[in-house]
């Protein structure tokens, strides 16, 4: 079937992250699924989802952005500045610090996609000179006792305004009617595809995939309720998810992006503005950056010169497990979503086993290079089995 070969990457990663995940709760004696140490997985890597969710459209153009770690660290910084040095007020400095990200990635966009200077000169500068920036706004030292209402967007949690004893039941019913609404949109999703004669997975399979999908969603609000609750930045991420895998999927903008990676030359002839396509992804991710440095930020209640600790490599390794291939053009926001966990599920569960920084890094770029070598071994086979069932000229 067409459509599970062209999803066979994501598929096994999903089948991957489960078995890594079940793994680890044997090797660990049962950490790895513990209420608390879900809603940690969450908050702890919550500011690498987000900048994944940028970087896999820069990673569709067939480019790379290498600035975004020590952007991170300078809206982090921002953050500081602005609301403790300053005092301006959360809702002020939050929609600033967003604008100020993406004039810096219009900046970016400028030279890549209109000078055509190449993207790993300009933002490797702009990762130098971020750095920087940081350093002179920090003035070397650590900023820290942020608002209390900025510090609880990515550490607080959604209260129990239902009033459950020993559980929480406001986490229940969000995920009991995220369930409902997703099932809701997949079967309208699949009478749309049917009326317009578009291809559609079988009813069994589609029954199949809500039943496991929506059981995962109803764990995950059970394992909450059990805990303190849904995380706020849980919230955020759902957001972007949904938000840009529409954009992705169902937009022209989307169209474009995937076409400027798989053949810019091509889709120049046929009319697409590609220079603008890539200068207003630079602009996003720009943007999505100064959003992660203000989680980071908003979750150790600190600013620091040191936050960016190479996270635009962890963000370019989820697009890679995640299925985006490296000369774009291929790759999905949900698949930079579950590269993200791999890698944070990874990173857990190897800590939680007392497993020191090295090795969780020496890890990490063995799974990098273990799912890339699984998208080459398996687009090799799709594509040789492709040209065998081609007809030939002679039938």
């Amino acid at each position: 079937m067409s459509i599970i070969r062209a999803n066979i990457r994501q598929f096994g990663m999903i089948v991957a992250l489960v078995l890594l995940a079940i793994g680890f709760q044997f090797a660990t004696g049962g950490m790895m699924f513990r209420p608390l140490n879900i809603a940690n997985l969450i908050t702890q890597n919550g500011y690498i989802l987000i900048l994944a969710v940028g970087m896999m459209f820069v990673i569709l153009t067939g480019r790379i952005d290498l600035s975004v770690g020590t952007h991170l660290a300078f809206a982090s910084a921002l953050s500081g500045v602005f609301m403790v040095s300053w005092s301006i007020p959360v809702w002020i400095a939050v929609p600033a610090i967003l604008l100020i990200g993406a004039l810096f990635g219009a900046w970016h966009g400028f030279w890549i996609a209109y000078v055509r200077i190449p993207f790993f000169v300009v933002t490797l500068a702009g990762m130098l000179i971020f750095r920087g920036m940081t350093m002179f706004a920090l003035r070397g030292g650590t900023i820290t006792n942020f608002p209390d209402s900025f510090h609880t967007l990515a550490a607080g949690f959604i209260p129990d305004v239902l009033g459950g004893s020993g559980l929480n039941l406001t986490a229940i019913m969000i995920c009991v009617l995220v369930s409902i609404l997703f099932v809701f949109l997949e079967f309208r999703r699949r009478a749309i595809a049917s009326k317009y004669e578009g291809e559609t997975i079988p009813m069994n399979l589609l029954i199949v995939k809500l039943v496991a999908i929506v059981g995962v969603i109803n764990l995950f609000g059970f394992w909450f309720a059990q805990s303190r609750g849904i995380p706020n930045i849980m919230i955020l991420l759902v957001a972007l998810i949904v938000v840009y895998n529409y954009i992705a999927n169902n937009t022209v903008f989307g169209r474009h992006v995937y076409a400027t990676g798989g053949n810019d030359k091509a889709a120049v002839l046929n009319g697409l503005k590609t220079k603008r396509t890539v200068f207003w992804v630079y602009v996003n991710m720009g943007m999505l950056a100064a959003l992660a440095g203000m989680m980071f930020a908003s979750r150790l209640n600190a600013a620091s010169p040191r936050a960016e600790a190479g996270f635009e490599l962890e963000a370019i390794a989820a697009c890679f497990i995640g299925g985006a291939s490296p000369s774009g053009g291929v790759g999905k926001v949900t698949g930079a979503i579950i590269g993200a966990l791999v890698m944070g599920v990874l990173r857990n569960g190897l800590g939680h086993m007392g497993l020191g920084a090295d090795i969780q890094l020496a890890a990490t770029g063995l799974v990098v290079l273990i799912a890339v070598t699984f998208d080459v071994f398996t687009r090799t086979k799709i594509s040789k089995s492709e040209k065998v069932k081609a007809p030939t000229s002679e039938s």
